[in-house]
């Protein structure tokens, strides 16, 4: 579905120049536009809705790049900047308090906005069990799995097939980090 839609691809090329050069925190330090696309495929493949899938897209780039709200209003449209708007964390703010606000404000997301970041906690869940950043500790990856989980708690009831891989995700994320304890 996204491979063919230009839609898709256009969001999906304006990621990748975005986010050119940049890497993941994981050991194994693949692109970083790799973790957008899986985030679009989740949703694509469970149903979200089209806006959605674009969002997906283009979620990090106002956050981790030099692209503005503006620019995706006007590349994008209204709907799909304010999806990445909801999704995007205010780095003004000290790193716990943008933590705790994502549990605070979870349940007020939309209805997309929700799904988006069920399905980028969900990528965040396995790279921490796939290709953990080397200096995260036992204790660090397991404070982020109890926090994604907290954060999933108010994302939840939207889309039953996301909310259904999330848990699967979140079990073995924790099964795994307790063979490791």
């Amino acid at each position: 579905m996204t491979e063919t839609d230009p839609e898709f691809q256009r969001a999906k090329t304006f990621a990748a120049r975005a986010h050119a050069g940049q890497t993941r925190k994981g050991a194994a330090g693949e692109p970083y536009v790799h973790h957008v696309i899986e985030v679009a495929q989740i949703l694509a493949t469970h149903g979200a809705p089209r806006e959605a899938v674009i969002a997906a897209y283009l979620h990090d780039t106002v956050e981790d790049t030099e692209v503005t709200p503006e620019e995706l209003i006007a590349g994008f449209g209204d709907t799909v900047a304010a999806i990445v708007a909801e999704a995007t964390d205010d780095k003004t703010l000290p790193k716990e308090m943008r933590k705790a606000l994502q549990i605070s404000h979870a349940a007020q997301r939309t209805d997309a906005a929700k799904q988006l970041k069920l399905a980028d906690k969900i990528s965040n869940l396995r790279a921490i069990m796939e290709s953990p950043p080397a200096n995260w500790p036992h204790a660090r990856r397991v404070e982020y799995v109890g926090w994604a989980g907290r954060v999933a708690v108010g994302l939840k009831g939207v889309n039953p097939a996301l909310d259904a891989l999330f848990d699967t995700t979140y079990r073995a994320a924790l099964t795994r980090l307790a063979a490791e304890a």
